[in-house]
């Protein structure tokens, strides 16, 4: 192979890491931050009414699991960056 050749094919090697990286690392962030937001709304909400804890956890779970998707849904990309392409 030629040197040129070889090179191409690194940066593009490279390029598919950071892209994946990016994907996952930016993908993460706003879930992450979601999920502390709800957690803390609903720690207060409890303090406030601990006879509603069931409602408002039942709701809380609910809610990370939908935050949780969109990280799932960062990784996924990033796998598919990183080994379908």
């Amino acid at each position: 192979m030629d040197e040129a050749v070889k090179e191409v094919v690194n940066n593009a090697d490279m390029l598919k890491t950071l892209a994946a990286g990016l994907a996952i690392g930016l993908g993460a962030i706003g879930p992450g931050i979601g999920i502390g937001l709800l957690g803390k709304g609903a720690l207060e909400a409890i303090g406030r009414n601990p006879e509603a804890a069931p409602k408002i956890q039942t709701n809380m779970i609910l809610g990370i699991a939908f935050a949780e998707a969109v990280a799932i849904y960062a990784l996924v990309v990033a796998l598919i960056i990183i080994f379908a392409t």
